[in-house]
């Protein structure tokens, strides 16, 4: 009844994923590739998080 009230974790993922490729932006800029390939690698395995959530949450 009341499911507009609760906080969507989609949203919530996909703003962290934001973040994530912001980090991963700024250590590319200062030349750290370690850095940037480590932050990367795990924003594309929240993005799959992400998209997964998406296509559960579509099924019902």
């Amino acid at each position: 009844m009341f499911q507009f009230l609760r906080p969507d974790p989609v949203k919530r993922m996909k703003k962290r994923y934001n973040a994530m490729l912001e980090q991963a932006m700024l250590a590319q800029r200062r030349g750290d590739i370690r850095s940037y390939s480590m932050i990367s690698a795990d924003a594309e395995a929240l993005w799959g998080e992400i998209r997964e959530l998406q296509r559960t949450q579509q099924s019902k």
